[in-house]
């Protein structure tokens, strides 16, 4: 059973920093992509970020390029979420997926072949 958890949300005032981890089993790491989504209330869910399976390559939407850092361990089966300067606009539940297509880094939720449950970020102004 494939599970993914995600961890390292909470309560950040704007300006500050947090890290997500998602912890993957049930499943070959390092044969997948890893993204992150993110959903803010009554918004649809958004991608953030994408790594590829070895962490050469990386994509990240604008929203957050220059202040969000995306980072794995294969080893560990973890990927990582570093946000710095962190915005109210960012405020949302974010969930890591795993996607078992290699070839293109994909940014659509259809896409993912597993989801995690979410963690709650809260950017207060």
């Amino acid at each position: 059973q494939v599970q993914l958890v995600e961890s390292g949300g909470g309560l950040v005032q704007a300006g500050g920093s947090l890290r997500l981890s998602c912890a993957a089993s049930g499943l070959t790491f390092s044969q997948y992509t890893m993204d992150w989504f993110r959903q803010a209330p009554g918004k649809e869910r958004e991608f953030v970020v994408a790594i590829s399976w070895n962490g050469d390559n990386t994509y990240y939407a604008d929203s957050v390029k220059g202040r969000f850092t995306i980072s794995r361990d294969n080893g560990k089966n973890t990927v990582y979420l570093k946000m710095n300067s962190l915005k109210p606009e960012d405020t949302a539940v974010y969930y890591c997926a795993a996607d078992n297509y290699r070839t293109v880094l994909r940014t659509t939720p259809r896409a993912m072949d597993y989801w995690g449950v979410g963690t709650l970020v809260t950017v207060s102004s």
